[in-house]
């Protein structure tokens, strides 16, 4: 009798500490459906027991990978990936468990963040054409992964979000511009295309930076202090940065495009160091010096005179001050300057693709770019301005016969509306009344529609070429 309790009694025991077993777990990262970065080398990780032997087959690898999972119960292998195809499976296992993953293609992946305007889908409100081809499309080849908002006080390893194949239906509550941009990838480079969404309408770009940077800049804190809570988006240094961009560091990605700016209109003095910095601490994090798009905030009615012409402005300083960085121009995206949330998402997208496809994957003939201030002369009574991304020639967009959003000043910095004339791929300014004129301004405004565009059809970006006080025309 004391056998069969004792017997019985050791069952139990055994089945108690199985309950308790560290049971072999991967992040939501590595799921069904899921892209890898072709050419490239994964951190492939994972939980089990400490001390447990892990291996891991991959479809593409003859050799079986094998690991221990540390005392904190976590294991990590460097994972090799091919050139770009698939399907492909992989399996992990411990001994007693095996995970497969299934449907998983080697491709091209790029992030996709900001605020609202990235997060903009479908499921919104209606994008016109866009919605119509949106929702008629079948992509087998393109994945989404959409990071689940989640914030944190301190650095994430894993990432909480799922992947999805695009189609009509998932695509409907994805980001507009991702799908766009990624589409344009695939139809151009004939690869599969992973695309990561982390994005949350509203935040300030300083919540998705390092807190560290805070820290170490007091300035740049106490211009984040200036910003007003919400209690639909996180605003503190960090916060987004750590839960949603920080798990990120284990995966490869070939690039990260970028869309915010409209909530730092509260504090665009800064603007320009915070995303300049935000940028580096990315690249820091990943050991890579990858490509970043940003586009510039498009026309609207911002409270404070200007403040939409500063993020512009500043937008455009860190594309000319930081390496590998392309910029996209939205002043004719949007016809109603009181929506902060342009419909049209399908150029946005594209726009980021050209960047991508001209200076990330070397495609020949493709203008990346709409015209960019370069430079100025003073010529008499006249001021030429000279431009980047304009070799083939400048023009009038639209239906308009006359430029617009121009001002000219002289040394008294009272700016007035200024008579432009297009010269092949430079734009001569002038006032009458200005004899010595030594300054112009074009679209610099919260809701200037400037109408100068390059022979490829994309707009000029606002720019200044003073450095006075913005409020003075």
């Amino acid at each position: 009798m004391k056998r069969i309790i004792f017997l019985l009694l050791g069952i139990s025991i055994c089945r108690l500490q199985s309950s308790f077993a560290q049971q072999l777990r991967l992040p939501d990262y590595f799921s069904d459906n899921m892209v890898l970065q072709q050419h490239d080398t994964v951190r492939f990780w994972g939980w089990a027991d400490g001390g447990q032997q892990v291996w891991i087959k991959a479809g593409w690898l003859t050799d079986t990978l094998k690991t221990r999972a540390s005392s904190g119960a976590r294991w990590e292998v460097k994972l090799p990936t091919p050139a770009a195809g698939g399907p492909y499976e992989i399996t992990v296992g411990n001994g007693n468990q095996q995970i497969i993953i299934h449907n998983i293609l080697i491709g091209e992946t790029w992030l996709c963040s900001g605020q609202s305007n990235m997060e903009f889908s479908a499921n919104w409100s209606p994008i016109t054409r866009q919605q119509e081809e949106a929702t008629g499309m079948q992509f087998p080849e393109m994945r989404l992964f959409h990071v689940y908002k989640i914030t944190s006080d301190c650095k994430q390893m894993e990432l909480r979000g799922r992947w999805e194949i695009c189609s009509p239906q998932t695509i409907a509550d994805f980001s507009a511009v991702a799908y766009f941009f990624g589409r344009s990838l695939l139809l151009h480079l004939h690869t599969p295309v992973g695309l990561i969404e982390s994005c949350w309408g509203g935040t300030p770009v300083e919540t998705w930076m390092p807190d560290s940077i805070f820290v170490q800049h007091p300035s740049l804190a106490a211009s984040a202090a200036t910003l007003p809570a919400s209690p639909w988006w996180p605003v503190k240094p960090g916060l987004a940065f750590n839960a949603m961009i920080a798990p990120l560091q284990f995966i490869p990605i070939a690039g990260v495009i970028w869309y915010q700016g409209e909530t730092n209109t509260h504090n665009p003095q800064t603007y320009a160091e915070d995303l300049s910095r935000m940028i580096q601490s990315w690249r820091n994090l990943w050991q890579k010096e990858f490509p970043f798009y940003l586009v510039q905030i498009a026309p609207y009615r911002y409270e404070t005179p200007d403040a939409g012409a500063l993020i512009r402005e500043a937008q455009l300083q860190v594309y000319r001050q930081v390496p590998r960085t392309g910029i996209v121009i939205t002043t004719d995206i949007t016809g109603d300057t009181s929506d902060i949330h342009p419909k049209d998402k399908q150029d946005v997208g594209e726009r980021l693709a050209l960047w991508a496809l001209a200076k990330t994957y070397g495609l020949n003939n493709i203008v990346c770019s709409g015209p960019l201030y370069d430079s100025m002369k003073i010529e008499g009574n006249r001021i030429r301005i000279y431009f980047d991304f304009a070799d083939d020639g400048l023009m009038i967009g639209g239906n308009g016969k006359q430029l617009t959003d121009i001002y000219i000043a002289g040394n008294d910095q009272h700016f007035l509306p200024a008579q432009a004339k297009i010269e092949k791929n430079t734009l001569v300014v002038w006032n009458r009344q200005i004899a010595h004129p030594v300054a112009v301004r074009f679209g610099f405004s919260n809701t200037a529609m400037p109408n100068l565009y390059n022979r490829a059809g994309l707009p000029a970006s606002p720019f200044r070429t003073d450095q006075w006080p913005v409020w003075q025309r």
